[in-house]
């Protein structure tokens, strides 16, 4: 929980840092305020992140992305938010190079990885989920299911502000929003070989710099 309010932290801070700290006009702070509430952050904890990121003291976080490959040649995409980029990429290269993998360039692995915007919203009464995914087609969406009582909206990377803005002028109750990176073609291994690059993943995990990471292991 407490690696979760950090990244999240930072989201906030970023998100202020680019459009401002008023939730009002500040779509991308609206998102992660709301995925802060989803993860039972305190309302405090939020207000002190967006106040720390109109200090003239808090640092420029810089967003960057990390590729390579680990063992057995599993792609992997290592998504950071930093203060001291030297830092980062040397932690980075030594998590590759001491599990036997390597650090690629950017943009290497693009072919591997579909970039998504996923949505969890709140399924309102009556909602019919057919008629709805033909109206967010025209957004940008190109897939929506069902995960009990919530509704998971699929869409195309650059389409994530059309469709929050569909969804918050309609009244629908955003639970979460996030960017993901769904491989295109996963890569079966045995378990002994899984446990492997999960202590791998399990080092970007615990370094603070880490926001997401993504693999291509099945």
């Amino acid at each position: 929980m407490a690696k979760t309010f950090t990244r999240i932290g930072k989201d906030i801070v970023v998100a202020v840092k680019a459009g401002g700290p008023d939730p009002e006009t500040n779509s991308r702070l609206r998102a992660v305020i709301q995925n802060a509430k989803t993860a039972n952050m305190p309302k405090d904890n939020v207000e002190r992140a967006i106040k720390r990121a109109t200090s003239k003291d808090e640092g420029d976080y810089k967003e960057i992305v990390y590729e390579g490959y680990g063992p057995y040649g599993i792609a992997i995409v290592v998504e950071c938010t930093t203060d001291n980029s030297i830092r980062t990429v040397a932690n980075v290269r030594s998590y590759f190079t001491r599990s036997g993998g390597s650090l690629g360039t950017t943009g290497s692995l693009d072919f591997l990885f579909e970039r998504k915007s996923i949505f969890k919203i709140k399924e309102k009464e009556g909602l019919d989920i057919e008629e709805l995914e033909l109206e967010l087609i025209d957004f940008g969406a190109d897939d929506i299911g069902q995960d009990e009582d919530d509704v998971i909206i699929y869409g195309e990377f650059e389409s994530y502000g059309s469709i929050q803005k569909y969804l918050e002028d309609n009244d629908f109750e955003i639970i979460s929003s996030e960017f993901e990176r769904i491989p295109t073609d996963p890569k079966s291994l045995n378990e002994e070989q899984e446990a492997e690059i999960e202590k791998l993943l399990n080092k970007f995990h615990d370094d603070d710099d880490v926001q997401n990471v993504f693999h291509n292991m099945k």
